[in-house]
């Protein structure tokens, strides 16, 4: 439930503060007062859009604050996306400055205008003084039929399983158009396919076997280095190790004199140790490393064969595992895109998905259908439309993104009249009283805790906009309903009343709004029904509307 409304610098307001009450509230005042801006600019601290000429002249911005209850379905949105307050808070804010530069807040955390448009949708319900207008549109009376069956999913569905049929149709159709091309790249790629598993490179194989080459190309200078050193440690006339194991026994005798020679002593121990492994080393080297002609050339063979595949493949010799990969891959999806048997089972398994899902909608919409027709039906009878009737066509038609069936509202605008189309009705009244049914009975279907109906009762008056007050009191029973009215049988039903008025401040005019006691109610009641002057007739007339 909205609980208060803060604008300030939006449009001609200055500033304002509003508190809210649960039941059937109104909004009044002359044309042009700004009865519709406060809706718009709730609208947009709920996600919609705006601009630079939103904010009054003069001003850097305009700041919009509305706070709401929350319920469970609201507080578990605000902690799965990381905005819960505290004690069940919810605070959405919308600034817009004089450039145009929008930022949100949920809670006093940084939002997106989408996130804004979703929690929205989930607090508040507007019934724009246009609506009638949108439902003249086929797309719009599908819509609202799919939001009063709770459709929405279903519909998400039917929509992706047309699209994945659509596109596998699609793929069957070109490759048809251009199956030479198609056969021609499934060629190249067998040829491809087909050296590279000739070659049959393995995962690494690259770096063991060039360092296999380089070992076995330069065996005879590993030999031969790995000789000379050990025998110049080990094995010549004056060997290293010899020496340094003599100078260390010397050097041993000495210690008896001078104790300041054992580091030294124990460097040339280590040493000599350190030089009698390295000889090991060397003869276990020597024994292993062979001159081998034959495993060279055949190494070199294979280095040869996998440089000249690279070179072909234009990629480097440690890629070509990879790209063999690759290919393979994409040979594979080409026999798949290219077997037309398997093109066209895929395609009609897809459609007949397709058709199971849609069929199922065109069912669900069916029952929906007929409800809602009887439903607004009994809802024209108390709107002065007598013997009146309401029915939805669910019309087949080629199988698409939305289902099977094309929706269109028919009115018989009273007893013995053929059902027309909603969009041929002539009467604008009848319209209205239509759209107004309409809005009514499917909000009632609706879980959202906040309705607004924004001067939803144009076109109606006398003793109809009375029931019209009735039906919108009724909703308030069950919820909050806010309305812009400019009828007073409505106005009168309200169980809270703000009127809406221009004034002169500073040379500019702003809008400014007050709620109204049970004695200021009388006088609003009485303007809207007498006009400028106001007699006594008139204030009896208005007591009289409330009191009933």
């Amino acid at each position: 439930m909205l609980r208060t409304l803060a604008i300030r610098d939006f449009v001609i307001v200055d500033a304002i503060e509003l508190e809210f009450s649960a039941g059937f509230t109104v909004f009044t005042g002359e044309t042009g007062a700004g009865k519709s801006i406060l809706i718009d600019a709730l609208a947009l601290a709920l996600g919609g859009r705006g601009d630079a000429s939103m904010v009054r002249e003069g001003a850097s911005k305009a700041d919009i604050s509305a706070e709401f209850s929350t319920d469970d379905a609201t507080s578990a949105w605000l902690a799965d996306n990381d905005f819960a307050g505290e004690d069940g808070q919810l605070l959405l804010r919308r600034v817009i400055d004089n450039a145009g530069r929008s930022k949100a807040y949920i809670n006093g955390i940084t939002a997106t205008a989408a996130q804004l448009r979703e929690l929205g949708d989930m607090l508040v319900d507007i019934h724009g003084q246009h609506a009638h207008q949108s439902l003249l549109k086929t797309d719009a009376q599908r819509a609202l039929l799919d939001m009063q069956g709770g459709f929405q999913a279903d519909v998400q569905q039917v929509a992706t399983l047309h699209k994945n049929w659509r596109n596998l149709a699609r793929q069957r159709e070109e490759f048809e158009t251009n199956a030479k091309n198609v056969l021609l790249e499934k060629e190249r790629l067998e040829w491809q396919v087909q050296e590279l598993e000739k070659l049959q490179i393995q995962p690494g194989e690259w770096e063991s076997i060039s360092h296999e080459h380089s070992r076995l190309a330069h065996a005879a200078s590993l030999l031969e280095g790995a000789q000379e050193a050990a025998d110049l440690i080990s094995e010549s006339e004056h060997p290293v190790l010899s020496q340094l194991s003599s100078l260390h026994q010397k050097l041993l005798k000495l210690l008896e004199y001078d104790v300041a020679l054992k580091p030294v002593t124990d460097a040339l121990d280590s040493a000599r140790i350190n030089l009698q492994e390295t000889t090991y080393a060397l003869n276990d080297y020597l024994g292993r490393v062979e001159l081998d002609p034959a495993r060279l050339r055949t190494v070199e063979n294979r280095v040869e064969s996998i440089h000249s595949t690279a070179r072909r493949f234009h990629v480097a010799p440690e890629e070509l595992h990879h790209e063999f990969a690759s290919l393979s891959g994409q040979l594979q999806q080409l026999a798949n895109a290219s077997d037309m048997d398997a093109l066209k089972a895929q395609e009609e398994s897809a459609k007949q998905v397709y058709l199971k899902a849609a069929q199922k909608l065109s069912k669900a919409r069916g029952i929906v259908a007929k409800d809602l027709g009887k439903a607004v039906t009994v809802a024209m009878q108390d709107l002065s439309m007598s013997g009146g009737s309401f029915s939805i066509a669910l019309h087949p038609c080629e199988p698409a993104a939305f289902g099977l069936e094309q929706v269109e509202f028919l009115v018989a605008g009273h007893a013995g009249v053929q059902a027309r189309p909603l969009a041929k009705v002539a009467s604008g009244g009848e319209l209205a009283r239509i759209s107004l049914a309409i809005s009514v009975i499917t909000s009632c279907a609706t879980a959202t805790p906040t309705l607004i109906f924004d001067e939803v009762d144009s076109g109606i008056g006398g003793g109809v906009a009375e029931v019209v007050g009735r039906l919108l009191k009724r909703l308030g029973q069950d919820r909050q309903v806010l309305c812009v009215t400019h009828l007073p049988q409505v106005a009168s039903q309200a169980n809270q009343h703000f009127q809406v008025s221009k004034a002169s401040s500073k040379g500019k005019t702003v809008s400014q709004i007050d709620g109204l006691d049970n004695k200021q109610r009388v006088e609003e009641i009485a303007r809207m029904l007498g006009g400028i002057e106001i007699t006594a007739t008139t204030r009896k007339h208005a007591r009289e509307l409330l009191a009933s």
